[in-house]
């Protein structure tokens, strides 16, 4: 099922308003295999002289953190090489290792030989300057991977949780997947130069909002603006801190191979936005391009109801039930930005494996429905069962076979035309 919303905008003595909602009803089939789309590699967003955004990072993508909602994106599917930007994932596998009771604040691990030359003072790269054979509790670690960016912390946390850093590797890898993150692939805790590092910016700002909505306490670590061990101060690499109201938070990056990136949030009005780009040349465009881009979102975007909590937001197929459709809701209100000064086309699509089969639940999840802006997906959110539908007669089953025999033979005669 297809649902395609127009947003219409008046202009009335109280400003801008938003009077109501078009929708068109479209029968597609979605069902049987689900939907398989192709990663886009265009804008997102209306042109420049419409109100859009022209910016010159090769990646990038900006999101609200609530709803999910995409406001801008370009070539956002494509894997680079993360560099430093990886720590979230390394920050991430341990605050939830913290959560779970595995790992805690005030553990101490060794500073291996291995850590101290790859990653601290004799490195050359970023680092918290822990002292070799010294021991250093998982709460200063944490401070200084974030706040420092040091190398060397992150692979002494990784040898001190996993045994080595390989391992660890692999554990973010999988961690990684278990958040949706399909591409994202690790070799490693820091982000130093490997083959086997690569993200997108589209993963990289799903694993922030994770992190953001997760871990709220550890969170506030990525808005410190400096940190002292070994008696050495060093400042936090994050230029938005400094720079942009509301702005607390998270990482930046650099690698040859990668070029120069961050992800940074920032919250205005009671607002959060989330920004990530990858592969500039120079540290003070990546500054000024992170800056610019959120300044633009907070400007020019509002949020915007598509469907209330339990609103009816369309049907799914059962198979073997009372009945032959599920009406199906979400709980919470589905939301999406829109553009203040325009008028945002929005498709909005649910998306399910189906038929469903009976008995179904209420509050069953069933599947997704998923919105796009133009080509490009803005947001997706749950929709659950709003209603039970029990198991049906032998006949009602029967029946529901033989439909799903004869529409199978279809699609096999239709593939091998």
């Amino acid at each position: 099922m297809a649902l395609e919303f127009s947003f219409c905008r008046n202009s009335g003595s109280q400003g801008r308003w938003w009077t109501g909602l078009i929708a068109t009803l479209v029968v597609a089939a979605l069902g049987w295999a689900g939907v398989v789309y192709a990663a886009n590699n265009s804008v997102q967003g209306a042109k420049k002289d419409e109100g859009g955004f022209d910016g010159d990072a090769p990646t990038a993508i900006l999101i609200e953190a609530v709803s999910g909602s995409v406001l801008f994106e370009k070539n956002a599917d494509e894997l680079r090489a993360p560099s430093s930007m990886m720590k979230l994932m390394t920050a991430e596998v341990v605050f939830r290792a913290i959560q779970q009771g595995e790992v805690k604040l005030t553990d101490e691990y060794h500073v291996s030989e291995n850590a101290w030359r790859r990653g601290g003072a004799p490195s050359g790269g970023s680092t918290m300057f822990a002292a070799i054979h010294s021991k250093i509790s998982v709460d200063d670690l944490l401070h200084g991977a974030i706040i420092h960016s040091g190398n060397d912390a992150c692979i002494v946390l990784a040898e001190g949780i996993a045994g080595n850093e390989r391992s660890f590797a692999d554990m973010m890898t999988k961690r990684a997947r278990e958040l949706g993150m399909t591409q994202s692939t690790f070799a490693n805790s820091n982000g130093l130069p490997d083959p086997g590092n690569k993200m997108t910016v589209r993963e990289l700002s799903k694993l922030a909002r994770h992190v953001i909505q997760t871990y709220p306490e550890f969170y506030k670590l990525f808005g410190e603006r400096e940190f002292t061990w070994n008696k050495i101060r060093q400042q936090n690499r994050n230029p938005l801190l400094t720079s942009l109201e509301g702005a607390d938070g998270l990482k930046t990056g650099y690698t040859k191979e990668g070029g120069y990136g961050m992800v940074g949030s920032a919250v205005q009005n009671g607002m959060r936005l989330i920004v990530v780009i990858n592969g500039l040349e120079d540290p003070d465009d990546r500054a000024s391009e992170a800056k610019k881009m959120l300044e633009w979102g907070f400007r020019n975007f509002e949020a915007r109801t598509l469907f209330a909590p339990q609103q009816l937001v369309g049907y799914a197929k059962v198979f073997g039930g009372e009945s032959r459709s599920v009406k199906l809701a979400s709980s919470e209100p589905i939301k999406v930005m829109v553009q203040k000064n325009g008028s945002d086309k929005l498709i909005a699509r649910v998306v399910y494996s189906g038929p469903v089969r009976a008995p179904i639940e209420p509050g069953q999840r069933v599947g997704i429905v998923r919105v796009w802006r133009g080509a490009n997906i803005a947001m997706e959110a749950p929709v659950y069962a709003a209603e039970p539908v029990a198991r049906g007669s032998t006949m009602r089953r029967a029946i529901d076979g033989a439909s799903e025999l004869v529409i199978g033979m279809f699609r096999a005669g239709a593939e091998k035309l």
